[in-house]
């Protein structure tokens, strides 16, 4: 079976730390994924080597027909892949707008002369490059659409997550890779993530792997969910079969906390 996302053997190791060791991994539209671990157990620095910010030392990566291996981050974004990152990364100084049209500049072809001649393709571009990121930005209901000149840096903490999954849904991705969307969140905020992942699915059927520290939120929204410790894929399955492995839980809570439990 051939998946949207299918990584092979994945290595990388920088300097004498082997932070991703041999890892396979799949996703599949109509998917979510949860992938956990400690930290340093190899989690973003498996979605920087997706990404394209890091070249694996050793393995594949293939999605949608494309062996990404080499490819730049714009390369990866062009082919339908987009990302958030631990520590929220928008445009403070630009609006709400603006910050979601920067997800089309993968997307654009008009050049400099097409901007100085503001030829009729460049203004048809400009148009659906507007229409883009206001069709994102309308996913999330009143929380973005009212604010739409409003600078990125004056929204609240909950309302600048939701702009940067808008920018990554503008840029037309078929996967989302969502790193800690949950950082920051109160918990009524976290019940909305979840709701909005699920959407997110759902409405758009997005491929969705998302690295997460919050069990109740990966419990309540994983299909699938794949546990990594020390660079490697140590447990994979349902998050009530991961949860239960012996070696995820002494992982979390040490060898102590995982013989007592069993």
């Amino acid at each position: 079976m051939s998946h949207l996302l299918e990584l092979g053997g994945i290595s990388k190791r920088f300097g004498g730390v082997q932070a991703v060791d041999d890892v396979d991994f799949h996703a599949d539209l109509g998917e979510i994924v949860g992938v956990i671990g400690p930290n340093g157990a190899g989690k973003t620095t498996l979605f920087n080597i997706v990404t394209g910010f890091y070249r694996p030392d050793s393995g594949s990566i293939h999605f949608d027909g494309h062996n990404l291996v080499g490819f730049k981050p714009n390369q990866v974004a062009r082919v339908g892949i987009a990302r958030t990152f631990q520590a929220v990364r928008l445009f403070a100084n630009m609006t709400v707008i603006e910050n979601a049209m920067v997800g089309q500049h993968t997307r654009t072809k008009s050049g400099v002369f097409g901007a100085i001649l503001n030829s009729r393709r460049t203004t048809a571009e400009e148009r659906r490059i507007v229409d883009s990121a206001i069709n994102a930005l309308a996913f999330f209901g009143d929380s973005l659409t009212p604010r739409l000149n409003q600078l990125a840096s004056e929204l609240a903490y909950a309302d600048r997550r939701r702009l940067e999954i808008a920018r990554a849904m503008a840029t037309e991705p078929k996967l989302l890779l969502l790193d800690e969307p949950a950082a920051g969140m109160n918990p009524a905020e976290k019940d909305g993530l979840i709701e909005l992942i699920s959407r997110l699915r759902d409405e758009k059927g997005y491929a969705i792997v998302l690295i997460e520290h919050d069990m109740p939120v990966i419990k309540g929204v994983c299909d699938r969910v794949a546990a990594l410790d020390y660079g490697s894929k140590i447990a994979e399955g349902t998050y009530d079969e991961v949860a239960a492995n012996r070696q995820v839980i002494e992982a979390y809570l040490g060898k102590a906390a995982s013989e007592a439990q069993s």
